[in-house]
């Protein structure tokens, strides 16, 4: 096996593993990282699928207490049916667009110049949902309706267009639907389960035809790093929300958007289109 191509994948599987909880966007991140490491090609894609499962795979080691609660109780307590219900709930609007314009999406937005225009654009939107006033009105995710859940989900369909963040759209839109952070950036979390899970399976069968043996310790490399990056990432964000907002993730998103848009326009970095 090549050397730089497991230093390579190495890099790949920290930057999901650190980008995927974040609300800077895990794929924009890919997609820039994959394009400075010609590292784009279709065994790329193939490789971001698996360690975007090794991330998924660090949530459900986190949360394995809750997860085993709900799974455990599925048959007989309301709680873990409502719970569950909600996240199947908040899960189909963006499936059902992803069916429907995913292609078209990947074949026009999938490119680091739209990818940076909607890291500024995701950004703006965080700096404009930390100045408004944020009144909670639900605490826990176990406190959040059906209804609750139905708005994150529809927020989450923003995240279609690479760049604007999975984990950003859902947790801004939580706050701004009266999720306590606590509870807008755990449902954030439980919502990334189905939701790249089932991504995860569409996209298998789909490149099926690419996984190949010799590949293994190129995946097995990436797999660990964005596991162990993910499960540190999603531990440290629980922590720093308890006692700051998200303004540090848009000023960042911002400024890195318009570094990428500066450097495609003096031609000091010769990003792909």
């Amino acid at each position: 096996m090549d050397i730089l191509l497991l230093i390579k994948a190495a890099i790949l599987g920290v930057v999901e593993g650190l980008t995927e909880f974040l609300p800077i966007s895990s794929t924009g991140h890919l997609i820039l990282a994959g394009d400075l490491l010609n590292f784009n090609d279709e065994k790329g894609k193939v490789f971001e699928i698996v360690i975007q499962f090794a991330a998924i795979l660090a949530v459900c080691w986190e949360y394995r207490a809750k997860i085993m609660t709900v799974v455990g109780g599925l048959s007989s307590e309301k709680p873990a049916q409502r719970f569950a219900g909600n996240l199947l709930i908040a899960f189909m609007p963006a499936a059902v667009l992803g069916l429907l314009f995913a292609k078209a999406i990947k074949a026009h937005l999938f490119a680091p110049v739209p990818v940076a225009m909607a890291f500024i654009v995701g950004g703006l939107f965080i700096l404009w949902a930390e100045k408004r006033q944020h009144t909670v009105s639900v605490e826990t995710v176990d406190d959040m309706s059906w209804k609750d859940a139905l708005k994150v989900g529809f927020a989450q369909t923003l995240a279609l267009f690479p760049g604007m963040s999975r984990s950003g759209s859902t947790i801004i839109g939580g706050l701004f639907f009266g999720l306590s952070r606590k509870a807008a950036t755990e449902f954030s979390f439980f919502l990334a389960i189905p939701t790249l899970f089932g991504a995860t399976v569409y996209e298998v069968v789909k490149y099926r035809h690419l996984f190949m043996a010799e590949d293994l310790g190129l995946f097995l490399v990436g797999s660990i790093t964005s596991f162990i990056s993910a499960f540190l990432c999603v531990r440290w964000l629980l922590r720093y929300i308890s006692r700051h907002d998200f303004t540090v993730f848009a000023w960042y998103r911002i400024v890195f958007g318009l570094l990428v848009l500066l450097t495609d326009y003096l031609g000091v970095v010769s990003w792909s289109a």
